[in-house]
């Protein structure tokens, strides 16, 4: 593939103004919406192959988030994209200011292999709903999903308006190598480097999706079986393999007996005595993020899980216990269904623990005490944040999801991922029947008459 020659067409294309109208960007976003629709078994099909996701895993946590984006996009575009009046200063009266939402251009989005539907599509509807041509590179580690991707894309969409480039890290190298308007990375902090050194050379504009240790907080006072419950949820989905999944528990000494028991009656809820037989529980991509995922295993003490099976990708849910703060396991973003639980005796103790720690793509804090919860948000840094639950606040198209940091920059979802894709052009239209001569030389006024004048000059 010429990644030259299809940048160039694309931008060709772009520049004939047919991504523009409104109406053309929402016909898109209901072909794209069919398409998916269309294509929705051979994709579910894909992902249990790649993943050991099952249909209803497919749809919940991929495919459905995807249709969502669309559907709130048509429903609000004519208004993201509509111009928006601002003031003027005196100084340049009689004038008309606004801001004019206008799309990038040629666009790479640059998907993971951990939700390789939705976290390469959701941005995808994004750059169509702000106008863009987009080139689009699936993780070549979910090879099935990738080519169920291209065909979808080849069957809905000419190559001058969408494409996709299906290949390893060679092709990845190759596309940074191209100047575009836009790129859109999710994936490892490592990486993510990269990415933004390839886009400093054309200074193209970037949104890192990254990810990092993201912790969770449960205090003395929070519901056990509920705190739980919903990291067990959040942490063991798709194997673990989530960027904002719970990666450390940090909690309070004096209920750990407590949450732990609940947490193992929990996973035999969830998963039964036999995960390996549950069709809700997922596989580890492949063999290397499976070797390093047992590797983890010897940092701490097995209280529950630990269970494998090398042929087939399957490691048992986890909880580690007795591990040490400068574990490997406490270093490196886990990404798998092991789950460290260390202890605190105050909340002191736990929020100097997170502020000698990169910062997290999210964070999770469980109590019921207001002031319990205002202190954790206002004490440390995170792309995001639940009280009381996790994952759940990158669920949706209200909230922003992105991350801080080493977690990443920028955000997406709902209309921040329209804002993603667009640049917000000032425009200023001044009249021509006057033309005060105060500002052209020579100087009217001392300085200090300027100084007195100014405040009004400036003034909107």
């Amino acid at each position: 593939m010429d990644f030259a020659v299809t940048v160039q067409r694309q931008r060709a294309f772009f520049q004939t103004g047919a991504t523009r109208r409104v109406e053309s960007r929402c016909a898109q976003l209901e072909r794209f919406s069919a398409g998916l629709e269309r294509n929705e078994s051979a994709l579910l099909a894909a992902l249990q192959a790649d993943l050991g996701k099952s249909p209803f895993q497919g749809y919940s946590t991929e495919l459905g988030l995807v249709q969502a984006e669309i559907r709130h996009a048509l429903r609000h575009l004519h208004q993201w994209a509509a111009a928006t009046r601002r003031r003027t200063p005196w100084f340049v009266t009689p004038a008309r200011g606004w801001v004019q939402p206008e799309p990038f251009g040629v666009a790479l989005i640059l998907g993971p292999w951990n939700y390789p539907v939705q976290l390469l599509l959701t941005p995808l509807a994004s750059a169509i709903a702000a106008g863009n041509c987009v080139v689009l590179k699936p993780s070549e580690l979910a090879p099935r999903t990738a080519e169920a991707i291209r065909a979808l894309v080849r069957e809905d969409f000419a190559e001058e308006f969408i494409s996709v480039a299906n290949g390893g890290a060679e092709m990845a190298e190759a596309l940074l190598r191209e100047r575009f308007d836009k790129i859109f990375f999710t994936g490892s902090t490592r990486v993510g480097r990269v990415v933004m050194a390839a886009a400093a050379r054309h200074l193209t504009p970037v949104t890192l999706e990254l990810g990092g240790k993201c912790p969770a907080i449960v205090c003395g006072d929070a519901p056990m079986e509920l705190a739980a419950r919903r990291i067990a949820w959040g942490k063991f989905m798709n194997a673990g393999q989530t960027c904002v999944a719970p990666d450390f528990v940090l909690v309070q000494r004096g209920v750990r007996e407590t949450f732990v028991a609940a947490l193992k009656r929990t996973i035999q809820e969830f998963y039964g005595d036999n995960p390996g037989q549950c069709e809700d529980y997922g596989r580890i991509v492949n063999v290397r993020h499976f070797e390093r995922l047992v590797k983890y295993l010897g940092d701490g003490k097995i209280v529950h899980g630990g269970a494998q099976d090398a042929s087939d990708l399957f490691l048992a849910p986890t909880i580690l216990a007795e591990v040490a703060p400068d574990a490997p396991v406490m270093q490196e973003e886990i990404f798998g269904p092991i789950l460290p639980v260390l202890e605190f005796d105050q909340l002191d103790d736990a929020l100097a623990t997170l502020r000698n720690r990169p910062t997290p793509l999210a964070l999770y804090v469980f109590t019921r005490d207001r002031a319990t919860e205002a202190r954790v948000l206002a004490e440390t840094r995170s792309g995001g944040a639940c009280v009381n639950d996790v994952v759940s606040h990158m669920i949706g198209t209200g909230l922003p999801f992105g991350g801080l940091g080493e977690s990443g920059m920028g955000a997406y979802h709902g209309w921040a991922g329209f804002d993603a894709f667009t640049h917000q052009r000032a425009v200023l239209r001044r009249a021509t029947w006057l033309d005060t001569p105060f500002r052209y030389p020579p100087q009217k006024l001392s300085l200090s008459g300027l100084k007195r004048a100014f405040g009004f000059l400036m003034r909107d």
